[in-house]
């Protein structure tokens, strides 16, 4: 049988109990394939890579070593959330790897979203492939793939994933969630004592608030969109039913405001909030007016450089649910 063709049987696990059977059941497997042998894995702090390093630390513990590349797009607290629970709660080998500067110099000046796409995976896989050829006796590499991942692309998952390592790194790959969807992972998670803001991270581009910050990335632009970023997710959060996807954008334009009665330049926060069953097709989430109004002032009065808020209503399609 294709080990990557889930089996028409294989029941889908909605519950804890289902989940803890599951984690027994990879727990054995992955004991038994990696044996005494040494286990490398990218671990952004996303759903899949976080629940694939929880199994492997319960499986083979100080055999698994974790590296984060903190590449400077990532979401308000989320660098400081992998090394909080993986290295201080749950004793990870975690390589924390701080190359802020390294990208955004690359990216310095880049407007093209395709291109500043793959300045960023080219760089993620130079830093990775950089720390991997420090380490010793790395036969195995942990990757969070998922069953929609291999429907969608035979097995290979853009971003997320280590793909097109060089050739001398040649490891063995451990895809223990690979036959599992999306609801499924999180599942998992939950019974293997994540966190819930890891558990239920809302979907995140691998490229990070690199295609958020629209255009050319300037550093005080991008520390406004993160900013204002959590802001958006902070008040959202609060409402007892939340749309699929919500997050903030920053366009690269300026527009005239006021203050202290003197006219000035800065820049509009645009919030995203979508609601969609498989991301193929979207449609606008109906925010209540209360929370907009709470996002605007806390904007504008909290994130330095910004005089507007804008609500982007669109669907999917004619728009895609990223600006770029």
């Amino acid at each position: 049988m294709d080990g990557n063709v889930r089996p028409a049987n294989m029941e889908r696990i909605t519950t804890p109990a289902l989940a803890e059977a599951f984690i027994e059941e990879q727990i054995q497997a992955l004991r038994s394939q990696i044996g005494d042998q040494k286990v490398l894995l990218a671990l952004s702090g996303g759903v899949d890579s976080s629940v694939v390093a929880a199994l492997l630390i319960k499986a083979i513990g100080p055999q698994l070593t974790c590296v984060h590349v903190n590449h400077g797009l990532l979401r308000k607290g989320e660098p400081e959330q992998v090394i909080r629970v993986f290295r201080e709660e749950l004793g990870a080998n975690l390589i924390y790897v701080d190359a802020v500067d390294r990208f955004l110099d690359k990216l310095a000046g880049v407007s093209d979203p395709e291109t500043k796409r793959k300045i960023i995976g080219k760089e993620f896989i130079d830093v990775f492939a950089e720390e991997a050829k420090k380490l010793e006796g790395i036969r195995f590499l942990g990757q969070g793939t998922i069953y929609p991942d291999i429907l969608e692309s035979h097995g290979v998952k853009a971003h997320h994933n280590v793909g097109g390592l060089p050739e001398e790194l040649n490891f063995e790959l451990v895809e223990p969630v690979k036959l599992l969807y999306k609801d499924e992972v999180r599942v998992v998670g939950k019974a293997l004592g994540l966190p819930d803001g890891m558990v239920y991270r809302q979907p995140f581009p691998g490229p990070g608030l690199g295609v958020r910050c629209v255009g050319a990335i300037t550093r005080d632009r991008l520390n406004a969109l993160r900013e204002a970023d959590a802001i958006v997710r902070e008040e959202i959060d609060k409402l007892p039913v939340r749309p699929w996807q919500y997050f903030a954008v920053i366009p690269d334009f300026k527009s005239t405001g006021i203050k202290d009665g003197k006219r000035y330049m800065g820049w509009s926060v645009v919030v995203r909030a979508i609601n969609t069953v498989d991301a193929v097709t979207a449609t606008s989430a109906d925010l209540p007016l209360a929370t907009l109004k709470t996002i605007r002032d806390r904007v504008i009065a909290e994130v330095p450089g910004v005089n507007r808020v804008l609500w982007d209503m669109s669907d999917k399609p004619v728009s895609t649910i990223e600006w770029e």
